[in-house]
């Protein structure tokens, strides 16, 4: 299928400009649908169909893929109370000391759930730290596939999520017999996973990365070989572009919320905020196109920066800007506030909510704490096969501590 791309697109960005700007290859939704895109039809150019039933990390949500995503936030709303009782947190904590339970919670949480969280960040450094933690439990907020990753790292520990329904429109583009189809069509391609993937995906790849070493692991693949980088599409097409390799084939998978910012939304903010410093996050739909504007003068070069949510947070504790534009989920918001107060600190888009993170409320906390659940589990062999796929990575590129 080829899609035409709109007037004054840039060679090569064709594809990312029509998903981003709702052409035939994926239409904005009806009002309403979460992340301001659908998923992809059977037959998409990328190649990939919704998930099936049964779920490649070793559980069953239900319907799989994306009609599980919708049947899941028909039930559960990005508006699902996120406000703690009086007296919450002291029993949070309470009950982690009496269970050994260490809890994580991704930048996307909402504020009371990162507040009351051991840790905070992206969902493979918080893996590591569970896996170099003592304790015997670890209660991941985040979405399923953080859970499994923290399990794949931590084999021994009990790992739980609050709610196991909480899925990933990223990771369920793809599943590991795509995978394997794929690879039967490039024999011989290095197959280069993003770490927002179910386990079992993780199994069929030869190096995991995260947005902030995906350049340095594929630059380390010897030229000539090909390589399957999967499943974000917007992520695929930066490292594309700043690699300058023409031997990358992309999977078009993307996550809903970071596809739903785009170039025109972005360089509508930045004129309103003339003085404001842009980070933006390569999963998102405006990130490749954000290269481009910048070097043509539509976007401020010097103020524009494409970051993962630990390069983030890093620059936003060195920058000197009156105010910055953030191109993320909304919940990253609740950190770069905390390590620089004196920033005014703006979503590009207000709407980018993740509802699947959001499904985490304090009351499914509280219960994961005092009932041990829902317990996450992947399978021996595929835990082996997924962990030697993320310590590949950790020895070729640059370990996450500011990942995805």
């Amino acid at each position: 299928m080829t899609v035409a791309a709109p007037a004054g697109v840039p060679p090569g960005l064709e594809h990312v400009m029509s998903i981003s700007m709702g052409s035939s290859a994926a239409e904005l939704p009806p009002a309403g649908h979460p992340g301001g895109h659908t998923p992809p039809p059977a037959g998409h150019p990328g190649g990939h169909t919704p998930s099936p039933a049964g779920h490649p990390g070793g559980h069953t949500p239900s319907p799989a893929g994306p009609a599980r995503n919708i049947a899941v936030l028909a039930e559960h709303p990005a508006t699902a109370s996120t406000e703690p009782e009086p007296g919450w947190a002291d029993e949070v904590r309470r009950l982690a000391r009496e269970r050994d339970a260490l809890i994580l919670a991704h930048n996307d949480q909402a504020p009371a759930i990162q507040d009351v969280a051991d840790h905070v960040g992206d969902s493979l450094a918080l893996s590591r730290l569970a896996a170099a933690s003592s304790a015997r439990v670890i209660v991941f907020a985040g979405v399923y596939f953080m859970a499994e990753t923290a399990k794949i790292l931590a084999p021994d520990r009990t790992v739980l999520i609050p709610d196991a329904r909480a899925g990933c429109s990223l990771a369920d583009a793809i599943t590991a017999e795509q995978v394997r189809e794929w690879k039967a069509a490039h024999p011989g391609a290095a197959v280069v996973a993003y770490v927002n993937t179910s386990a079992g995906v993780k199994a069929e790849a030869d190096v995991c990365c995260t947005s902030a070493n995906a350049v340095d692991i594929v630059a380390a693949i010897p030229a000539g070989r090909e390589i399957l980088f999967l499943p974000d599409q917007f992520l695929g097409a930066y490292v594309r572009r700043v690699t300058g390799r023409d031997d990358i084939h992309v999977w078009l998978g993307e996550c809903h919320v970071h596809a739903g910012i785009s170039p025109q939304e972005l360089r509508r903010r930045a004129a309103e905020w003339a003085d404001a410093e842009l980070f933006i996050h390569p999963e998102c739909g405006c990130s490749t196109a954000a290269l481009w504007q910048a070097g043509t003068g539509d976007l401020p070069a010097e103020r524009t920066r494409v970051l993962s949510t630990g390069g983030m947070l890093a620059a936003a504790r060195q920058t000197k800007a009156p105010a910055v534009l953030v191109a993320t989920e909304t919940g990253m918001l609740h950190q770069l506030r905390r390590a620089n107060p004196a920033v005014h600190w703006e979503a590009v888009n207000p709407r980018a909510v993740c509802p699947y993170m959001k499904m985490t409320t304090p009351a499914a906390l509280l219960r994961s704490l005092r009932e041990g659940v829902e317990e996450v589990r992947v399978d021996p062999a595929t835990a082996a096969r997924a962990r030697q796929a993320v310590e590949t990575m950790i020895s070729v590129g640059r370990p996450s501590a500011v990942g995805e």
